[in-house]
C-alpha cells in the first residue's frame, strides 16, 4: 500500500516510540524473534487481529500502518497494489480447495468484519482483506453449495463493488456488482437479490448509466411489494442464521437509489416521487437514521437538478438535528462531501471547506483515500474564503 513494506513501517514506528524489539514484543505478547521477522519482512502481517494489535501498541491508526506515515495521506497511485490484488482475485475463476472444509460461520464472521470496516471507511484495510475473503467465500460455496453460501457470495461481491467505487474504478465495480446479483438470483430470494441490487445501482450511477441504475433499483423494489398488505413487516427471515436480508429499510434504500439516479438524469419529477416513496418506506420501517438518509438524498438530488440554494438550506436543517448522526460514519462523510460540492456550486467556499473538514473528522478514510475527493479539496483550498485547515489538508493530499 506504500513504498515501504508494512514491516519496515512497524520498525520505524517502534523506534519513534522509543521501544526496543524486546520491549515491543513484551507489549504484544510475542517473541523478539517474531518482531524481528516481521520487521525484516520474513513474516507477513496478514491477520487483522495482529495488524490491529500492532497498531494499538504503536498508538497509531490502522490506516496509518497500512497506508503511510503519520500526517500523510496515500497518493492515488499508492492504492494501485491493493486494487490490483482485488482485480486478481476477481480474475481467479478456479480457486484451489482448502486443506480442510471451510467453516461457513467463520467466513460469515470475516465478511461481517469487512462490512463493518466499510461502514467506517477503512479502505486501505479492505483492499488488503478483500482478495483473501473473496477466495474464502468462493471456496466455501464450491465445497458447501447452497442458499447460505450463495448469499455470502452475493454479499462478498457486493462489498467488493462498493470498495472499488470508493477508489474510482466504476467499470470494474459494475462487474463485481453484476456477479453479486447473479449469485443472489440463484437463491431465488427477492430480499437477497434486492440487497445485491443496491451496490449494482450505485456502480451503474457512478459509471454514468443512470437510466439502467434507476430501472434496476425500481424493479428490485417492486419485487419486494407483491402480496404485502399494509402494516405487515417489510422483511422476515424464516430460517435463523440464513443470509436473507432482514433489514426493513431495504425497500427505502432501493427507492432512494432509484431517486438519485433519476435526479442525475435531470428527471426531477421522477426523482421527487421516488424519494417521497423512499421516505414513506423509511417511516414504516422505523429504522434509526432512515429518515435522515432520505433527507440527505434529497439534498444530493436537488443539487444534481440545479436547485443548489434549496439543497444547502435543506442540508443545514438536516445537520442541525440529531437523527442524521445515526447514519454510519462512511455514509455521513460521503454525504458531507456531496454537501460541500453543493456549496461550491452555490459559491459558498467557506461552508464548503467546513463540510470537507467535518467529513474528514467523521471518517478519515473517506477524504484521504478517495481519489475523487482531491479535485474538490483543490478547488476549495484555492479560495481565500476557505478555512486555514483546508490548506494543510490540500498539502497532505498532494493537491496544492
Amino acid at each position: 500500500m506504500n513504498e515501504l513494506p508494512v514491516g519496515r513501517r512497524v520498525a520505524q514506528w517502534r523506534v519513534r516510540r522509543n521501544m526496543t524489539q524486546q520491549q515491543f514484543a513484551d507489549h504484544l505478547g510475542k517473541s523478539k524473534s517474531w518482531v524481528d521477522k516481521v520487521e525484516r519482512g520474513v513474516r507477513r502481517l496478514e491477520q487483522v487481529s495482529n495488524l490491529r494489535m500492532v497498531a494499538e501498541t504503536l498508538r497509531i491508526d490502522l490506516e496509518v500502518l497500512l497506508a503511510g506515515s503519520a500526517g500523510e495521506s496515500a497518493r492515488p497511485e499508492t492504492a494501485t497494489t491493493g486494487v490490483d490484488a482485488v482485480l486478481a482475485a476477481l480474475a481467479r475463476y478456479h480457486v484451489e480447495p482448502p486443506a480442510r472444509p471451510p467453516d461457513v460461520a467463520e467466513v460469515r464472521t470475516r465478511l461481517a468484519h469487512a462490512e463493518q470496516s466499510y461502514r467506517h471507511a477503512r479502505y486501505p484495510e479492505l483492499l488488503v482483506l478483500l482478495p483473501g475473503l473473496v477466495d474464502a467465500v468462493r471456496a466455501a460455496r464450491a465445497l458447501r453449495p447452497g442458499r447460505a453460501t450463495d448469499g455470502l457470495l452475493a454479499r462478498g461481491y457486493g462489498l467488493v463493488a462498493l470498495v472499488l467505487l470508493k477508489v474510482d474504478r466504476p467499470e470494474v465495480a459494475w462487474l463485481a456488482a453484476d456477479r453479486a446479483v447473479a449469485a443472489a438470483q440463484v437463491t431465488k430470494d427477492p430480499w437477497v437479490a434486492a440487497a445485491a441490487t443496491v451496490p449494482l445501482a450505485q456502480a451503474l450511477r457512478h459509471g454514468g448509466r443512470r437510466r439502467a441504475a434507476m430501472e434496476a433499483a425500481a424493479v428490485a423494489a417492486h419485487r419486494l411489494l407483491p402480496g404485502r398488505s399494509p402494516g405487515t413487516p417489510l422483511a422476515t427471515s424464516s430460517t435463523p442464521g440464513d443470509d436473507r436480508s432482514a433489514d426493513p429499510a431495504l425497500l427505502a434504500t432501493l427507492l432512494l437509489q432509484a431517486g438519485l439516479a433519476a435526479a442525475g438524469r435531470g428527471d426531477g419529477r421522477a426523482a421527487r416521487d421516488l424519494l417521497d416513496r423512499a421516505g414513506r418506506a423509511a417511516r414504516e420501517a422505523g429504522a434509526e437514521g432512515g429518515g435522515a438518509a432520505v433527507e440527505a438524498a434529497r439534498v444530493v438530488a436537488e443539487a444534481a437538478l440545479g436547485e443548489v440554494t434549496a439543497a444547502t438550506v435543506r442540508h443545514e436543517r438536516l445537520v442541525a438535528g440529531d437523527e442524521w448522526r445515526w447514519l454510519p460514519p462512511e455514509h455521513r462523510a460521503a454525504y458531507l462531501l456531496d454537501a460541500a460540492r453543493a456549496y461550491v456550486l452555490d459559491g459558498n467556499l467557506l461552508c464548503a471547506g467546513r463540510a470537507v473538514l467535518e467529513a474528514e473528522r467523521t471518517a478519515h478514510g473517506e477524504v484521504h483515500h478517495r481519489p475523487a475527493v482531491r479535485p474538490l479539496v483543490a478547488v476549495v483550498a484555492r479560495s481565500p474564503a476557505a478555512p486555514p485547515a483546508l490548506t494543510r489538508l490540500a498539502a497532505t493530499l498532494h493537491v496544492t
